[in-house]
């Protein structure tokens, strides 16, 4: 190599080296059954946690399985083997814990949950006119 080379090269590692340190990558993962957590380590020096059951795919893993988390590549993903589940570290940085479709439904089932007295009025006001309108019948032209 020349020495332009080279000092492409020096730079180019450098680069590395620093994104290494500084991105949000996995170094260590492991589940802490006492807590339900998976608790992860970071590249940088940083360390968070989740509860295990909030991501999808765990949320019906026995402990055994949650035990069986790795790190993959270069520490942007964890992937549990024996559940087929695959999660990203920077996704779970940013409170992602599913695909956004999944992330949908998880909301609007705990918003469906909600109890409030406004809700409670509309029921009763929607129960006093007889229910919920039933859906019209769809005719085929069988």
């Amino acid at each position: 190599m020349g020495e332009s080379e080279d000092t492409i090269v020096s730079v180019a590692e450098a680069r590395g080296r620093a994104a290494t340190a500084s991105e949000a990558r996995a170094r260590t993962a492991r589940y802490d059954r006492r807590s339900g957590r998976v608790v992860v380590e970071l590249a940088n020096g940083c360390a968070f946690a989740f509860p295990a059951r909030l991501a999808q795919g765990l949320e019906g893993a026995g402990d055994e399985d949650l035990a069986e988390v790795e790190v993959l590549g270069a520490g942007f993903g964890l992937h549990w083997e024996r559940l087929d589940v695959d999660l990203s570290v920077p996704g779970l940085l940013a409170g992602l814990f599913g695909t956004k479709a999944w992330m949908d439904r998880q909301r609007a089932a705990k918003a469906g949950a909600a109890r409030s007295a406004a809700k409670a009025a509309a029921a009763r006001r929607n129960g006093a006119k007889g229910g919920r309108p039933r859906k019209a019948a769809v005719k085929t032209g069988r």
